[in-house]
């Protein structure tokens, strides 16, 4: 992407990196800067398969929201943190179950906000608000959020890659708070990078970690089981697969679609997943 300033969104600093952009830049995207290049240089070079995260993150995004619309009858969605438009965004596979589904996403990056208004606005039940998605009040207060959706009807709650970007010790209390204001019936989407607590692996989350964290970025943490599940508190979640109990599963083996062919990468095992029913 081009980062003269006559093509540079309003509101964007082309110094900075975006976490928007780079994960764009994973999974294939064009809309990125040099600076955000530096940042994916960086993570390859010391971690070359940490792609697999994205990958895995996005793949799991869509067979959670493919498995929510055919098999409930839940028909609004909230997805915070949206990032850049790509293939397969929520609206695009709810909507062929349901073509009326309502879909609001929710995020405060400028280029993500300029790509997805002018992408969505044919589309009468898709939208897009700018809020703070680490504000629940801001977000469920939103004046969008507030016309198009029906909190006092099921809805699908997604934070999808979202919460390792928090820094502190509150992540639990933001995702307690979106949870108390779900009705009963409603679900939640929610994946996170993951410090596995193996040796191995945790070296690999540790890597990647220091780069996000140490560097421009200044955010990307990898949490524990015991810490990730304290944010799905008060959820019932789903099997991830036939042979497991409800939890967390690494996104890549969250039904997966087919048998795995070839072994995950360790970085592959480094972000997980969960589908929970707020009962």
């Amino acid at each position: 992407m081009a980062s003269s300033p006559s093509q540079v969104p309003v509101g964007v600093d082309p110094s900075r990196p975006s976490i928007a952009r780079i994960y764009d830049g994973f999974l294939g995207g064009k809309d990125h800067y040099e600076v955000d290049r530096m940042v994916m240089r960086k993570i390859n070079e010391a971690v070359p398969e940490a792609v697999d995260i994205a990958r895995g993150n996005r793949g799991f995004l869509n067979r959670a929201c493919r498995f929510l619309a055919g098999q409930t009858t839940v028909a609004q969605y909230l997805d915070c943190g949206s990032g850049l438009p790509t293939a397969e965004n929520t609206h695009q596979i709810v909507q062929r179950a349901n073509p009326e589904a309502m879909v609001v996403y929710v995020d405060n990056d400028p280029v993500v906000l300029a790509h997805g208004r002018a992408l969505l606005e044919e589309n009468d039940f898709v939208h897009m608000t700018e809020a703070d998605i680490f504000e629940p009040s801001e977000v469920l207060g939103n004046e969008v959020v507030q016309r198009h959706l029906d909190f006092s009807e099921p809805l699908v709650l997604l934070h999808v890659g979202t919460l390792h970007h928090y820094e502190g010790d509150g992540a639990a209390d933001i995702m307690r708070a979106y949870i108390d204001a779900l009705p009963s019936g409603s679900y939640v989407v929610f994946s996170h990078f993951f410090d596995p607590e193996v040796p191995e692996l945790t070296e690999v989350a540790k890597r990647i970690e220091n780069i996000l964290v140490n560097g421009p970025m200044g955010a990307g943490r990898f949490r524990t089981h015991a810490e990730i599940m304290a944010m799905l508190d008060g959820l019932e979640l789903i099997k991830p697969n036939a042979l497991s109990e409800p939890g967390l599963a690494v996104c890549d083996e969250w039904w997966p679609d087919g048998p795995q062919l070839a072994p995950l990468s360790l970085a592959a095992r480094c972000i997980v997943g969960a589908v929970g029913r707020k009962p």
